[in-house]
């Protein structure tokens, strides 16, 4: 026996409406009547259809794996988890992690507040624990990680060759994150959040989650 308010739209409009509302950031106002039901109800749809299109972290990494991790803000109007940025008024840190040759997402870290260092936020979000030792590639904002940093320059140092060399080809690989940034980023809620509590969190990971599916295929 069905326990609860039946649904007044089938599953997968349901989901074409979370889909829709991620994608264009509509209000609920606008969003509603083009799926034929109530502000409320899409409302509703939403917290709860949502969460569960969220990406599951990978668990298991080969041996030889190596992954990208790289923080992107996301604008977000819930002061309550949100703070001033460089970048924006009030946002969250999101701590993305990659797999460098698929390109695919493999973790997503809980969000921090936007004025978040990336080394505490690399710890903090849960993305530190969920990789483990695999090999992961960032930028230079962690030092006294464990993760592969290009090498820094002294002042007053000429540094060699092979290490501009080294340099070059670290920051080659690691713009492979900030594709994928770009790439989730044209869903517009990723712009301008107005979700409340994990509400940020969940179109997150949904969103990578879709991508993920994108990308395979």
């Amino acid at each position: 026996m069905r326990r609860g308010r039946p649904w007044g739209l089938p599953l997968e409009d349901r989901l074409l409406l979370v889909a829709a509302y991620w994608r264009t950031n509509l209000t609920l106002r606008q969003l509603a009547p083009l799926s034929g039901t109530s502000k409320s109800a899409a409302d509703r749809i939403i917290g709860q259809t949502g969460p569960p299109l969220a990406l599951k972290p990978r668990r298991r990494f080969a041996k030889d794996t190596v992954l990208i991790v790289g923080g992107t803000l996301v604008p977000t109007r819930d002061h309550e988890i949100a703070e001033q940025s460089k970048n924006y008024r009030y946002s969250t840190d999101h701590q993305v992690v990659i797999d460098a040759d698929s390109r695919l997402v493999v973790v997503v870290g809980r969000p921090l507040p936007g004025n978040r260092n990336d080394c505490k936020a690399w710890e903090e979000s849960g993305a530190e624990s969920a990789v483990g030792a695999t090999m992961t590639i960032a930028d230079g904002g962690c030092p006294g990680t464990e993760l592969v940093m290009p090498h820094r320059r002294r002042a007053g140092e000429e540094p060699p060759g092979w290490r501009e060399a080294h340099n070059k080809s670290h920051k080659q690989v690691r713009a492979r994150v900030e594709h994928v940034f770009a790439r989730m980023k044209t869903w517009k809620i990723l712009r301008d959040c107005r979700l409340k509590g994990d509400g940020v969190h969940h179109a997150m990971l949904g969103i990578a989650r879709l991508y993920n599916l994108t990308l395979a295929g």
